[in-house]
């Protein structure tokens, strides 16, 4: 599948490490494919990955969609965020345990700086866990901040070792 004339090709983290964390994914992923706007296209695998900015917490699951969307990045910020509500996340510490987070990582070539919302994600490229899967999906993509592949960040970044390969998700 590609996307129509009138969508934009965005790519979507997701990750979980809260209750029942396959659950948590398929959950958020069939919730993205119901929303008005957005078209799944692909999923990657999922990976169980190390945690990231807070070490004393479970592992989490993460994999990337690709997402062809009709919407322009804010509303899909708050339809990203909708899911999450939806599926029971709570605020909580900033990278700390949470049921589900799903982080828009590449907005098409964009570039979005809003205080509430950066595109692309502001750590994407520091994050083997992020970038792992989104290389998989999109391995020739380019950050346009910092105009290299999303392959050659995956390979720079620390962390590697820390995210493995458990499965496929069915949304």
């Amino acid at each position: 599948m590609s996307a129509k004339p009138d969508e934009i090709i965005a790519y979507l983290g997701l990750g979980t490490n809260l209750g029942d964390r396959w659950a948590n994914l398929r959950d958020a992923l069939r919730l993205l494919a119901a929303a008005p706007g957005v078209r799944l296209l692909r999923v990657s695998q999922v990976y169980e990955t190390e945690p990231w900015g807070v070490a004393d917490q479970p592992r989490f699951l993460n994999c990337a969609a690709e997402a062809a969307v009709t919407l322009e990045p804010e509303p899909l910020l708050l339809r990203c965020q909708a899911v999450e509500q939806e599926i029971g996340r709570q605020p909580g510490p900033r990278w700390g345990p949470r049921l589900i987070d799903v982080d828009i990582l590449l907005y098409s070539s964009r570039i979005v700086n809003l205080p509430h919302l950066e595109i692309p994600h502001p750590r994407l490229h520091l994050r083997a866990f992020a970038l792992i899967p989104l290389a998989e999906l999109a391995p020739s993509a380019v950050h346009p901040a910092l105009s290299r592949s999303v392959a050659q960040l995956a390979q720079d970044a620390g962390g590697q070792d820390g995210v493995t390969p458990i499965g496929a998700v069915d949304p």
